[in-house]
């Protein structure tokens, strides 16, 4: 006959089983979920070069630009049952040479991010041990009728507000960057044809990450990544900017 010890291994292996079938499910059904409406929109509101440390660990001075930006973004059908969080970042992309023929790589440098976590399931832990187990409110301290209805009052408002909000859709003005960008060259200023991208990245329960279009990484998810329109990057702050043909109205002075 089998021992207590066989049982229990038979059991644990069906169950690992089992979870395994389940977890490989929940993987591929986010495959029935489509993200073709998913869309994001950036636009550069301000830009300012500075030269000075941008870290406190840099050990010399160097160009380093700080940008502002709007960013008007609806994620939300990224969010189903098997979503646990979702990563959103706004980089820019750079040439890495002040010269525009130069054949150098271009530069895809992190300004903003933040993640946003999927809204809390009916039937999580918390929400099931709050709807058969309320904590009790303490009788310790008594509180007067108006201090009560405003505590009332303000909770409802803030249950109504997390109620009204939907995951995934942004709507930022004036946002400034959280990094800066430099360079390897040290220098910033008038750089040209920079560009802002906004950019995602799924982080499910179970099964692979999943990331915007246009990042170069696998499985992506649907929708369309929003890019800026080029610009240039401003003078040093307190120098005069160049000016095309200057130097040929040198020479010919």
């Amino acid at each position: 006959m089998y021992s207590t010890l066989n049982r229990a291994q038979a059991v644990f292996g069906f169950f690992t089983t089992v979870a395994l079938f389940v977890a490989g499910i929940a993987a591929l059904s986010v495959l029935l979920y489509p993200t073709d409406t998913v869309s994001a929109k950036v636009q550069l509101k301000d830009a300012k070069v500075i030269k000075g440390r941008p870290h406190y660990y840099s050990t010399k001075k160097e160009e380093y630009a700080q940008l502002k930006f709007d960013l008007d973004a609806d994620l939300s059908p990224l969010f189903n049952w098997n979503t646990k969080q979702l990563f959103v970042y706004v980089y820019a992309t750079y040439s890495s040479a002040d010269n525009e023929a130069s054949t150098a790589p271009t530069t895809q440098s992190i300004i903003w991010d933040t993640i946003i976590e999927a809204p809390e399931s009916p039937y999580s832990f918390a929400n099931l041990r709050e709807r058969f187990f309320p904590a009790k409110a303490s009788t310790g301290s008594k509180r007067s009728p108006a201090a009560a209805n405003k505590n009332k009052n303000k909770k409802k408002s803030t249950t109504s507000k997390k109620e009204a909000a939907v995951p995934g859709v942004l709507r930022l003005r004036d946002q400034r960057s959280k990094y800066q960008i430099s360079d390897i060259t040290g220098r910033m200023a008038e750089r040209s044809n920079v560009t802002l991208s906004v950019g995602w990245n799924v982080q499910p329960w179970v099964g692979a990450l999943w990331w915007s279009p246009g990042s170069g990484a696998v499985p992506r998810t649907g929708g369309k990544n929003g890019v800026s329109k080029a610009f240039n990057l401003p003078a040093l702050k307190g120098s005069k900017p160049k000016v095309d043909g200057e130097g040929e109205r040198a020479a010919s002075v």
